[in-house]
């Protein structure tokens, strides 16, 4: 992952604007790597804490392949810093409308609800991404270029459980997710639900 330059205020050349008046603002360069970053005067004085303590989720940096990546490490720390933390990461990852059904796990689900999400996560099926010991990228498909599929082995924390599985990411264009990398969908390879669900 790209690292950033550290933390600099830049001035900006003054000169006029289109009211004539001179431009003095200045302009504060990005970075991820400082730790004393000067807050601008309209923003609270916590609001670099509480930027800090925002839920993981999707960001508009991610590549797909960190957006799977960053999914996978949540749920190999699943129940870190409290139960289930790595599922609730999944559904932010979550590309789908809460108020239809959704293909996301293969059958159609309404997995509008959280506890419903979180319930599928630990059939059998799916268990085995919680609390895992093991991943290995088997293959990467740009199918097009907004569309990224990626197949992952998995060895689970419990003996002999291993399974694969395939994510579905999709950038989105437009609306208020415009350019972000959202799961369209997560699948088991293999019938994962011929015994069925209760969720």
């Amino acid at each position: 992952m790209a690292t950033w330059a550290p933390l600099r205020s830049i001035s900006l050349t003054p000169g006029p604007t289109r009211s004539g008046r001179l431009n003095t603002r200045k302009v504060i360069a990005c970075s991820r790597d400082s730790s004393d970053v000067p807050v601008p005067d309209f923003l609270s004085s916590n609001w670099l804490e509480s930027r800090k303590k925002r839920p993981f989720g999707p960001r508009l940096d991610f590549s797909a392949e960190e957006a799977v990546q960053c999914q996978l490490d949540a749920l190999k720390y699943n129940d870190q810093p409290c139960q289930d933390y790595g599922i609730e990461v999944m559904y932010r990852f979550a590309g789908f409308d809460p108020f239809e059904r959704s293909s996301y796990f293969g059958p159609h689900f309404d997995l509008g609800q959280f506890e419903r999400f979180r319930r599928i996560f630990h059939h059998s099926t799916y268990r085995v991404l919680l609390s895992h010991k093991e991943r290995k990228i088997l293959s990467s498909l740009w199918v097009k270029e907004n569309r990224f599929k990626q197949r992952v082995w998995v060895r689970g924390s419990r003996p002999e459980e291993e399974e694969v599985f395939q994510f579905t990411m999709v950038q989105r264009v437009g609306g208020s997710w415009d350019g972000y990398w959202l799961t369209e969908s997560l699948l088991h390879d293999g019938d994962g639900f011929s015994g069925g669900v209760a969720y």
